[in-house]
């Protein structure tokens, strides 16, 4: 085993992954074309969006929703190759992971949510569970060819089914915001995009990498995939961030009624209508959502750093035992 070359100042942005000696080229050539996809893709949405205003052409919209929505996934998913250091997943792996991996989360998904799920109040509850648990079957049908699995395999091919499932799940919530009232809104399309954009290195790439490491510790080169009780409650626990992640606004107004509700505010939902916020509530309510975000982004990012940090110690006492 050759010793790891140490790091440049450039791989301080890689995050949690450690340096293995030495990268293949064309994972060397990843490991900074992340910012030329960036770099190119944002000013190219840009200009289609620019475009498309000035001109009010209908035929350049499939433009902005599909670049605009696949952008940021697509760059995560060459960063996460770059950095990642997954020995056994290449670029084919990488494209079947986002493409089938992500047409297989949604199409399963909306089957199931459609025929198990009502409105109520634990509605949220149901989606993180099917989505999650789709995702997973969707990770281990793309890698049931793989001769044997690591943590890192994981993370980096769950990352990509996340990203594959976030791109095509955006198009869609684009899509359905560029339809309104008053007729095609761009406004609302570009609104949409950019907010789900900012949020998405923290949703579903992030929570299927947690459930790719674990449920890959568990595999490792065995035949079928092996669920033990780390990955029961690993995907138990990701579905739990993502409802909470989904109910976060809805949890936001009711803890700003608990806090700060006016009695004729309760008066209203005792009668089965929904009272209007105070400008004083609909800061709190603000305040509350984004800092629940956060909150959440913060615990799975912990979680991945557990996985990564302790995988890291396994490999080093596994070197030092030989």
């Amino acid at each position: 085993m050759h010793e790891a070359p140490p790091p440049s100042a450039g791989d301080s942005a890689a995050g949690e992954f450690e340096r293995l000696p030495p990268r293949p080229p064309q994972r060397r050539a990843a490991h900074r074309q992340w910012l030329s996809i960036l770099g190119i893709g944002l000013p190219l949405w840009v200009l289609a969006v620019v475009v498309t205003f000035a001109t009010a052409n209908t035929t350049l919209l499939p433009t902005v929703i599909l670049l605009g929505s696949f952008l940021v996934p697509v760059t995560f998913v060459v960063w996460a190759y770059g950095h990642g250091h997954a020995e056994d997943v290449g670029v084919e792996l990488l494209f079947h992971g986002f493409v089938v991996g992500g047409v297989l989360g949604v199409a399963g998904a909306s089957l199931l949510e459609t025929y198990l799920l009502n409105p109520s109040p634990w509605i949220y509850v149901g989606v993180g569970l099917i989505e999650e648990g789709v995702k997973a079957l969707a990770l281990v049908w793309v890698a049931r060819r793989m001769t044997r699995r690591t943590v890192r395999d994981g993370l980096v091919l769950g990352a990509t089914v996340g990203f594959g499932f976030a791109a095509l799940e955006s198009a869609g919530y684009a899509m359905n915001a560029m339809f309104t009232r008053q007729g095609l809104s761009l406004s609302a399309l570009v609104e949409t995009e950019i907010l789900r954009g900012l949020l998405t290195p923290v949703g579903h790439g992030l929570w299927t990498a947690i459930i790719g490491g674990l449920l890959f510790a568990a595999w490792g080169d065995r035949r079928l995939p092996r669920v033990t009780g780390g990955v029961i409650v690993g995907y138990l626990g990701v579905a739990l961030l993502h409802a909470l992640w989904d109910s976060m606004h809805g949890l936001a107004i009711v803890a700003t009624l608990l806090l700060t509700g006016e009695p004729w505010q309760y008066l209203l939902l005792r009668v089965g209508r929904l009272p209007g916020a105070t400008p004083g509530q609909q800061h709190l309510i603000t305040f509350l959502d984004w800092g629940g975000l956060i909150l959440i982004s913060v615990i799975a990012l912990a979680w991945l750093r557990a996985l990564v940090v302790g995988d890291r110690v396994r490999r080093k006492g596994a070197a030092a035992a030989t």
